[in-house]
């Protein structure tokens, strides 16, 4: 059963349908944030770092990477600005690069960081999906560098756990998770991911798996598919694999693993952090042929009779939660041939964002960095 991170002390809410005898789920409030800030500096932080700008556009990139968003190509955006045609940069050397391919999204700043980079809200229409859902970005501050501006990024699409809706708490600047990404770029030891992070499920009352259930909205179009689509419409990503990965905490981390091991050719690895490993959706019932096409014992197994190609895995867990057994059968069974798993213990890590993301900064950002290509900058 999925198990979802929870604040460091409180009280569980009462699972609701379809959510398993133990599900939890991360709350960050309002009260929480507000506690959070003003043990920090007091209202002049909370108001002047977290709220200066909220509610205003963002634009990502130098302005010739924005006109390339606004050129009216096909991109699967969701909402779109009017187009502008203009002659994109070529990119140089690398042909992996891929320039945005618009039309450009219509971000909103959620959230501003110490660094002056902002995560930012837009509402994405799923093409191939057909679900509409929200989802935050943030692009680190080497995005915006100007010798940069021919080069791609690689992206690290962010779950959440619990039910994912109608917010993705990664997208919370309280968890850390892109202050844990500037300093790993700073120090050596992290590439400057784009982080994308969509909603995980389409309501609260149900866990679709990050799958296609018969009957149901295509979750597991919207996450490999839609939401690929709509970073490479606004940002510059990779062609390859090799610029794709996941991270992601209990459900979401399910979810993460499960996609990589489905589409080995287009995601290259994931950081599954107190992770679940087979899908339990009461809505499966009826189903099973479609339920073990989304199993990732099932999906490892059939990857390794094909001989690849070769997936990342790195399990992350806490010594005080449960769930490293599951995790360490996998390894045991499915780590094998072009399956690449490890399993990074967090000390005293309890089932949490806070805690996994220090065990990002322990060490599997560095990890899924050594995986992933890197931008290069241009010579000069």
């Amino acid at each position: 059963m999925h198990e979802y991170p929870q604040q460091p002390s409180g009280p569980d809410p009462e699972p609701g349908p379809g959510r398993g005898r133990s599900r939890r789920a991360i709350r960050i409030g309002a009260g929480v944030a507000v506690a959070l800030l003003l043990g920090g500096g007091g209202f002049a932080a909370w108001k002047n770092e977290w709220f200066s700008g909220n509610g205003e556009a963002v634009s990502f990139g130098p302005a010739a990477d924005r006109a390339a968003r606004q050129s009216g190509a096909p991109g699967g955006s969701g909402q779109q600005s009017p187009s502008t045609p203009a002659a994109p940069p070529k990119p140089t050397g690398d042909p992996d690069v891929l320039l945005p391919s618009g039309p450009k999204s219509d971000f909103k700043q959620t959230a501003k960081l110490d660094d002056g980079t902002v995560i930012a809200k837009t509402r994405l229409a799923g093409a191939k999906s057909g679900f509409e859902g929200d989802v935050w970005v943030w692009a680190p501050k080497e995005y915006d560098d100007p010798k940069y501006a021919k080069s791609a990024f690689p992206v690290l699409i962010a779950l959440p756990g619990g039910n994912g809706f109608p917010t993705n708490y990664w997208a919370d600047r309280s968890l850390g998770l892109q202050k844990a990404i500037s300093e790993g770029v700073q120090a050596g030891t992290s590439l400057p991911f784009i982080l994308v992070m969509p909603v995980l499920n389409p309501d609260n009352k149900y866990y679709y798996d990050g799958a296609d259930i018969p009957g149901q909205p295509k979750m597991g179009t919207w996450i490999a598919e839609d939401v690929p689509d709509f970073a490479r419409a606004n940002f510059r990503t990779y062609k390859s694999r090799d610029g794709w990965a996941f991270m992601g905490s209990s459900s979401g981390a399910f979810v993460g693993m499960k996609t990589v091991l489905q589409y080995p050719d287009r995601f290259k690895a994931v950081i599954a952090s107190g992770g679940e490993i087979t899908p339990d959706s009461p809505l499966w019932k009826g189903h099973q042929a479609e339920m073990d096409a989304n199993n990732p014992e099932k999906l490892a197994q059939k990857l390794i009779d094909s001989g690849g190609p070769e997936v990342y895995v790195n399990f992350q867990v806490g010594t005080k939660e449960t769930g490293k057994d599951r995790m360490s059968k996998f390894v045991r069974e499915y780590g094998k041939g072009p399956v690449k798993t490890t399993i990074r213990d967090i000390q005293n890590g309890e089932h949490n964002g806070w805690h996994y993301v220090r065990g990002m900064k322990e060490g599997s950002l560095e990890w899924v960095s050594k995986v992933l290509k890197g931008p290069k900058p241009e010579a000069g």
